[in-house]
């Protein structure tokens, strides 16, 4: 978890379980970094009677964005109202109350990780529960999401954003991007209502009983969007993993066809293909911008290092995928 571990000391942790149990008006018997992940500042926390998982934005971070923890609670207290596997929320703050940030308590919910999973249930069978938690999510009412007030990011403004952290990667494995972007932008589809999109929708951000997903987790960068945009994380997963990239979110562990992602959520292949060449486009755009940031010394996280020709090669496959190859 880029950065977590440096900024623990034993009285850090002290000052944030007593600042939570004040918060909470009750006994926190324990707190502890949580080790899984790369992104955010996640704890076990161990109650009097449970045990339950709090997050906090960096110390010194603009609440704002995947920071936005106020707005990652109310997203999934209201998903957890529809009856999606999303954890409970115990309790949130939006004042800094602990260790000087706003902080979500969560149910922690009983759950293997993909890669306990995968070699002893169908590949095709956790591919169906994940299409299926995917379904039910669009189906929620936009208004009903927590973030219905936000107005949908359309397709443009999708290649704007991940545009915005590729212009900030090192330069020299970045080269054919901006001509990326530009035949999206050129051939892009024609948009549909929007959804609630959760933007990193991968079997690495899920929990699973057998092949059931028991929870959907880390909702820092979800929005109003396309419906195809999650659907194509889970292909571009199982694409990299069978051409032996493996240094993407949960690759490696779930190798499905498109065709059987298609057939469980309905779509056209054509506009899939499109899809899968932005979110090719949006996985390298993240991993050249946590590369710069872990070179610079910012967040060092040592894992970019190995997703340098993962960055190229997403760039190379977008371009495939728009001319047909």
């Amino acid at each position: 978890m880029s950065g977590e571990g440096r900024e623990q000391t034993p009285a850090r942790e002290e000052r944030i379980r007593s600042d939570l149990e004040r918060a909470l008006g009750q006994r926190v018997r324990s707190i502890r970094p949580m080790p899984e992940g790369h992104s955010g500042f996640t704890y076990w926390v161990e109650l009097e009677d449970r045990r339950a998982v709090m997050r906090v934005p960096p110390p010194g971070a603009r609440v704002a964005g995947p920071a936005d923890i106020p707005r990652q609670a109310r997203l999934m207290a209201a998903l957890h109202r529809h009856g999606l596997p999303v954890p409970g929320v115990i309790a949130a703050s939006e004042e800094p109350v602990v260790d000087g940030r706003p902080f979500y308590l969560v149910e922690a919910v009983e759950g293997d990780r993909i890669e306990r999973i995968a070699g002893s249930v169908a590949h095709e069978a956790i591919a169906a529960a994940a299409v299926d938690v995917l379904r039910r999510l669009q189906a929620v009412p936009v208004a009903e999401t927590g973030i219905g007030h936000e107005p949908p990011t359309p397709l443009q403004g999708e290649i704007a954003r991940w545009t915005w952290l590729m212009e900030r990667a090192p330069a020299e494995l970045t080269v054919r991007a901006p001509a990326l972007a530009e035949r999206l932008a050129e051939r892009m589809p024609a948009e549909r209502p929007p959804v609630l999109v959760h933007g990193d929708f991968h079997y690495g951000n899920m929990l699973f009983r057998g092949p059931r997903v028991v929870a959907l987790l880390d909702w820092e960068i979800a929005q109003l969007g396309q419906p195809l945009l999650d659907l194509a994380c889970l292909s571009v997963v199982a694409r990299a993993s069978r051409s032996g990239v493996e240094q993407v979110p949960g690759g490696g562990t779930v190798v499905v066809p498109d065709e059987l992602l298609l057939r469980l959520y309905g779509g056209d292949e054509a506009e899939l293909r499109w899809y899968l060449a932005l979110t090719y486009y949006k996985y390298a755009a993240i991993f050249g911008y946590n590369l710069m940031l872990h070179r610079r010394g910012k967040r060092p996280d040592p894992i970019y290092e190995e997703r340098t020709t993962t960055i190229v090669e997403f760039i190379a496959e977008g371009f495939r995928l728009l001319d047909g190859g």
